[in-house]
């Protein structure tokens, strides 16, 4: 019986545009993927605390209070949120409707985990992640797959 490796023959290149477009997308969703998890974890602070402040918002995302002011002015100057000087950091209306649609797509993503069996933990985790870079027509077709499972 023969030890060699199996060799794979490598599928071919994708067309240019096909390529530029895969890749975009990627660049396009890791760009929104911080806003994202700013707006929605603003919201999550505002619905459980009143306000969200710039040290909770450090300790949740593990980073520096300086990070988070750096990405709350860019935050601003979108118009996706406003800080009150001595209070915190509110959501505009565009900012709430933001948060809303990423809680929208964390939840969609980690049911579909779960109902092909993920851990809780594993599918909370990685929905984080997968939540920023699948299209409206994968998170379709997941809630599709878990509301037919149910």
């Amino acid at each position: 019986m023969s030890r060699r490796a199996k060799t794979t023959v490598p599928a071919p290149l994708k067309e240019i545009e096909e390529h530029v477009e895969g890749f975009r997308q990627v660049r396009e969703a890791h760009r929104r993927e911080l806003i994202d998890d700013y707006v929605e974890l603003i919201s999550d602070l505002i619905r459980e605390f009143g306000e969200a402040r710039q040290v909770d918002m450090a300790a949740r995302l593990g980073v520096s209070q300086p990070t988070v002011a750096k990405m709350l002015k860019r935050l601003a100057t979108v118009g996706l949120v406003e800080q009150v000087p001595y209070r915190g950091v509110f959501l505009t209306a565009e900012g709430e409707a933001l948060a809303e649609e990423s809680r929208k797509r964390h939840h969609i993503v980690e049911t579909f985990l779960l109902a092909l069996g993920i851990s809780p933990d594993t599918a909370r985790r990685d929905a984080e992640g997968l939540e920023h870079h699948v299209s409206d027509e994968t998170l379709a077709i997941f809630q599709q797959f878990y509301e037919s499972r149910q």
